[in-house]
């Protein structure tokens, strides 16, 4: 049993009794938490019937990494407690059931992120403070009686617990992390564009996922799926199911749309991150990365009046029953960091029917794209309807914000490569995407690389083709010494880690299929990722398995 007590209930000294964390092979635990005379206990049990009935929050963590390059977490709260309870009591429980993974993933990557740049992370922690602190000063007038600034607070409050989880259970003091570096964690994909405004831009070109949305060809299904590329030590990864049951305002008995929703995500990381989420109010959210080489509109990034992209994510997943409104949401307190095209699908707008007559209604399919000072956000329904799928990867749809973003002055500098029509991935997807019948057709197009071989994977290099030029890339295999003409192309530990797909059936049960690791198909030339042969073995990553050779699973969730 684990006693805390916070200081929302009683300013007393937190103790350890006794740990049920244990470190080793892979294991399944089933936690709860309760309050009783304002202390939050927590406890492991054996079963389910064990749970008792006044539980405030319910976990599951199945760690399976090493068996199929995934561990699991299913976190349940009890609306019997306020919501305030709830969302502590959420984040004690994942901070301290997965504090291993937290610590090795921190290793992995945040722990160097100042190496070389320390000046600009001194800088970029101010802002975060003064951001964080008009952040509380707006949740201190508004959190009472504005939905958005009362799921802020929320927001915040189970990030709290998540650092005070993590910190209640570790055994060297040496691994304990600050606040701020929790909130780092959380703040990875808008750190990388505060890094840049402080001159340490990203690898020209470099991509960060792909992603399509298919109406397969006899009407009877709608695919949603999203590839995920980064570097290979993000590998460390967490499935997640949260069914949190706040309400939209302190004390009200209306729920949120968005109270359970499972997603992709890493240790220590309270939003996906890639980012792939199917909702209850029936929707899937999902991006890929456009970013800004315009550095004329970082000066519309500022510490106050914004809220950072993550929260903002998370709060349009709670509050939105619709893609308009989840555009309109998100849009608000727009801080120009992580940019992003999104696009929110709504199955309530689809109901399977034939080739000839789809039923598809206007709302299905909202795209969004952000830059700093701008969004421009559209229902493309009727696109998606008349040429049956809609593609992502990384590149503005939008000509206002290709423009703007500074896109249409790289194509200029680098040709075709950052052309929104000619991209190789955009020319993959048009020819391929016929070929989708079935989510086996579906899963081997977004794991699809074929690089040696295929002529749209070809580039003005030497050799005459990378292996960024795929669905899913495998930078990790093009070749040492060869010669490419922008970094995005070279030789690098990057690429396409995993691949989600969910369909209408799926997506109700917060389930979609999903695989672990870069692609391989060693009959096209592509063997599985293994780091003990890898070029970037003394890249750190603590806890990943050795050789990425996983089948595709799909997760069934321990709890209705």
């Amino acid at each position: 049993m684990l006693t805390t007590s916070s200081t929302r209930y009683k300013a007393l000294f937190v103790f350890l009794i006794s740990t049920f964390f244990t470190s080793g092979c892979e294991t399944k635990r089933i936690t709860y938490a309760t309050i009783e005379e304002n202390y939050l206990k927590v406890y492991e049990v054996h079963e389910d019937n064990d749970i008792p009935a006044n539980y405030v929050a319910k976990a599951v963590f199945d760690n399976k990494i090493n068996s199929t390059g995934w561990s699991f977490l299913e976190l349940h709260t009890a609306d019997t407690y306020d919501d305030d309870k709830q969302a502590f009591a959420a984040g004690f429980l994942e901070g301290a059931l997965t504090q291993e993974l937290i610590w090795m993933h921190w290793q992995n990557t945040m722990a160097d992120m100042c190496a070389g740049r320390k000046v600009a992370c001194l800088k970029i922690k101010l802002f975060v403070d003064r951001n964080r602190k008009w952040v509380k000063s707006m949740i201190s007038s508004k959190a009472n009686s504005d939905p958005y600034w009362y799921q802020v607070k929320l927001y915040l409050r189970q990030l709290e617990g998540l650092a005070d989880g993590y910190n209640k259970v570790v055994k060297n003091k040496k691994e304990i992390l600050s606040k701020y570096y929790i909130m780092a964690f959380n703040l990875q994909g808008d750190l990388e564009d505060l890094f840049a405004m402080e001159g340490f831009g990203k690898t020209v070109g470099d991509g960060h996922c792909s992603a399509l949305i298919k109406i397969i060809p006899d009407g009877s299904d709608l695919y949603v799926s999203q590839v995920t590329w980064t570097g290979y030590e993000s590998m460390l990864r967490i499935q997640k199911k949260y069914s949190l049951k706040y309400s939209k305002l302190p004390g009200s008995k209306e729920k949120l749309q968005g109270h359970t929703m499972s997603f992709s995500s890493y240790p220590g990381v309270l939003q996906s991150g890639d980012d792939f989420y199917t909702l209850s109010s029936g929707m899937v959210s999902l991006e890929t990365t456009i970013g800004n080489t315009n550095k004329d509109l970082w000066q519309y990034v500022n510490s106050h009046g914004q809220v950072m992209e993550f929260i903002r994510t998370m709060v349009a997943n709670r509050l939105a029953d619709s893609g308009e409104s989840w555009s309109d949401i998100f849009s608000r307190y727009n801080s120009g960091t992580y940019n992003n095209q999104w696009m929110v699908v709504d199955y309530k707008k689809f109901k399977p029917g034939t080739k000839a007559k789809p039923n598809i209604k206007p709302g299905l399919l909202w795209v969004l794209e952000q830059i700093p000072g701008t969004i421009v956000m559209q229902d493309m329904t009727e696109l998606l309807q008349s040429q049956t799928y809609w593609p992502s990867y990384n590149l503005p749809y939008f000509p206002k914000i290709f423009n703007m973003s500074g896109t249409s002055d790289m194509v200029e500098e680098f040709g075709d490569w950052f052309d929104y029509n000619k991209h190789p991935r955009a020319l993959i997807f048009k020819r391929d995407h016929v070929n989708v019948n079935n989510m086996d057709d579906m899963l081997a197009l977004m794991r699809y690389n074929d690089f040696k071989h295929d002529p749209l994977a070809r580039c003005d290099c030497q050799p005459p083709y990378s292996a960024e030029n795929a669905i899913s890339a495998r930078n990790d295999l093009n070749f040492k010494n060869g010669t490419y003409p922008f970094p995005a192309l070279n030789h690098r530990s990057h690429g396409a880690t995993d691949a989600k797909i969910t369909n209408i059936k799926l997506a109700r049960n917060f389930q979609f299929l999903a695989v672990s690791g870069p692609t391989f198909n060693e009959s096209r030339g592509l063997p599985p990722f293994q780091w003990s042969e890898s070029d970037f073995n003394s890249i750190p990553h603590n806890g990943h398995p050795d050789l990425w050779q996983f089948k595709p699973l799909t997760h069934r969730w321990d709890w209705e």
